[in-house]
């Protein structure tokens, strides 16, 4: 998502009236405060899933987890190339 507000950015320096408007500056302004609250819970989310991870597989965790059967969690991870690529902005 990153790649695309920067690209969206490039593309209003080439139309100045749409890099002067307010909505357009309020949007890219928005935009990226959305793509660092993304950023930041993905971090804290695989961070939960370390910690979890690694207290399941130690003592004195182990004791309590193994007879309740806690499984490791799965780290977030964008696996699919059609979710990394930056969506398309039709400015016209």
């Amino acid at each position: 998502m990153h790649n695309a507000v920067q690209k969206l950015i490039v593309v209003a320096e080439d139309y100045p009236d749409l890099k002067a408007d307010l909505n357009f500056r309020q949007l890219q302004s928005e935009l990226t405060d959305i793509e660092n609250h993304i950023q930041y819970a993905r971090r804290f989310y695989n961070g939960a899933v370390r910690i979890l991870n690694t207290r399941i597989q130690s003592f004195p965790h182990l004791l309590l987890a193994k007879p309740l059967d806690f499984k490791p969690a799965e780290f977030f991870e964008v696996s699919d190339a059609a979710a990394r690529a930056a969506p398309i902005l039709d400015l016209h």
